[in-house]
């Protein structure tokens, strides 16, 4: 099965208005009893020893910024998928993210029936605040393209 870059079909106005940045990459597979918080549990939860190295290093080296690593929080303990608290959830859609000060960012996971088979699209929005946060993407793209697919490619194994 293979991860394929299509265009954002959602509504940025509503998910992370003002979104400058969005794309999104689609998987077919073959369970037609996944739900969105199952996909996203087989991606976005887990990631790949390659992709955690990398991660580990953008911790490291954005530290000195103040970033977060985590949107975990215990001021405001909310429901995690992976590092990332959910924003919203229906069973064909979970909208995972936090706000930072260098940008805020949005990974939605949508399942939708296709015949005999489901697609998984993975989303992601971000809206940048400052110079910090342009360059931020602008270093991280290349990056995050190569992770999204290694996470979706996830859901059929």
């Amino acid at each position: 099965m293979s991860v394929h870059e299509v265009t954002p079909a959602i509504d940025l106005g509503t998910l992370l208005p003002g979104a400058q940045f969005a794309d999104a990459y689609r998987l077919e597979v073959d369970d037609r009893a996944l739900n969105a918080r199952q996909a996203a549990e087989r991606t976005i939860a887990r990631h790949p020893r390659w992709a955690e190295a990398l991660i580990a290093l953008r911790n490291i080296l954005v530290a000195p910024f103040g970033l977060k690593t985590s949107g975990a929080s215990t001021t405001a303990p909310r429901e995690m998928v992976g590092i990332f608290p959910i924003v919203s959830e229906r069973p064909d859609r979970l909208v995972a993210g936090f706000n930072d000060k260098h940008l805020d960012f949005r990974i939605v996971v949508d399942v939708a029936t296709s015949g005999a088979t489901q697609d998984v699209t993975l989303t992601t929005l971000v809206l940048t605040h400052n110079r910090l946060g342009r360059t931020y993407l602008a270093v991280i793209v290349p990056f995050h393209r190569l992770i999204v697919r290694s996470l979706l490619r996830q859901v059929a194994a």
